[in-house]
């Protein structure tokens, strides 16, 4: 196992590389200038300053090379500052947004635990309900249940979450006052009742992206169950008097969690980057909402340092899944 996951790390090296080379590439020919915003009346020759600021006037390939080294180098260096109290990074420039003239990942810590806190709820949500529906569904296989089950995945599969998420607050909200429809991301929890407020404005969008995922999951979890529940072992299984619990859960339901053990791991990735609307919808002040000011200021390595952030994530992801495989199977070897 160690072997092959230094050969995918390694692997992942050039594969990253490039995603990167691509990212930057997209972004930085895309349309749009940093100096967008600024007023007409201003002088040509501040406007050259500023671009000189930014460094946004220099080649391509030299902001590229720039960026990679702050991205891989500098900053785990600020990181590790940070953490032991050494002095690693010294005073190397780090990645600075355009918009706010501060360093990104500073932007990234900031957001992120919104986008945690409400974003990673929904998704642990999501897979909850979406196991044992999955499970009881493919059991009871053209019961009542698995009808409904089916019913609401194919609804909630097919509507987008801005659409679930409007509906929610136009009824929860709007008309009946149960839930806020904004989500205050200045609240602190310090008392029973603040934590209250923050679980009552984590309701809907909570709500919204567990259901959009547990409908995925479930429908994954399903087909999987159906097709080893006939297989050969589970009938030698029966035959030998096992209870049908222990079949079910304990051979079929492990055999059946490796495809839904991918769909999991590379949806961990949608936690960051997905959940851009919902975010605008509820007006959370996550990542995506950092990710939508920056498109729309040109803030280009606001843009490229957040893409590629995704982009990692779902490499080491594939790389988790690929790891579980061979636990959750023993017959799996990678050695």
């Amino acid at each position: 196992m160690l072997t092959f996951v230094i050969r995918r790390l390694l692997l992942a090296i050039p594969t990253l590389l490039l995603i990167s080379l691509v990212i930057f590439l997209l972004v930085d020919l895309a349309p749009g200038s940093p100096m967008s915003e600024i007023p007409r009346t201003v002088p040509p020759e501040v406007r050259e300053r500023m671009m000189q600021a930014m460094g946004a006037n220099e080649p391509v390939v030299v902001r590229y090379l720039l960026w990679l080294r702050q991205f891989f180098l500098i900053e785990p260096a600020y990181v590790i500052d940070g953490w032991l109290g050494t002095n690693l990074a010294g005073n190397a420039q780090r990645v600075l947004s355009w918009q706010s003239r501060t360093p990104v990942f500073d932007i990234i810590g900031q957001r992120l635990p919104q986008t945690m806190m409400v974003i990673g709820t929904a998704y642990v949500v999501g897979i909850l309900i979406a196991l044992p529906i999955g499970i009881y569904s493919a059991y009871r296989q053209y019961s009542w249940f698995d009808q409904l089950g089916t019913f609401v995945a194919m609804v909630g599969s097919s509507v987008p979450t801005f659409f679930t998420g409007v509906l929610l607050i136009i009824v929860f909200s709007v008309n009946l006052g149960w839930f806020p429809s904004i989500y205050d991301t200045t609240l602190e929890v310090t008392d029973w009742a603040s934590f209250k407020k923050q679980v009552m404005q984590m309701a809907l969008p909570v709500t919204v992206l567990a259901l959009h995922n547990a409908t995925e999951i479930s429908r994954y979890m399903r087909s999987s169950m159906l097709e080893n529940l006939g297989q050969d072992y589970v009938r030698t299984a029966r035959a030998k008097g096992m209870g049908e619990r222990v079949v079910v859960l304990k051979h079929v339901l492990r055999n059946s969690l490796i495809p839904v053990v991918t769909v999991i791991a590379l949806g961990i990735p949608t936690i960051f980057g997905g959940a851009i609307i919902a975010e605008q919808v509820f007006k959370v002040n996550g990542l995506g909402t950092a990710l939508i000011g920056a498109i729309n200021a040109s803030d280009l390595p606001t843009v490229q340092t957040l893409t590629f952030i995704f982009a990692v994530l779902i490499v080491f992801f594939n790389l988790v899944a690929d790891i579980l495989y061979g636990i959750l199977d023993p017959r799996i070897r990678y050695d």
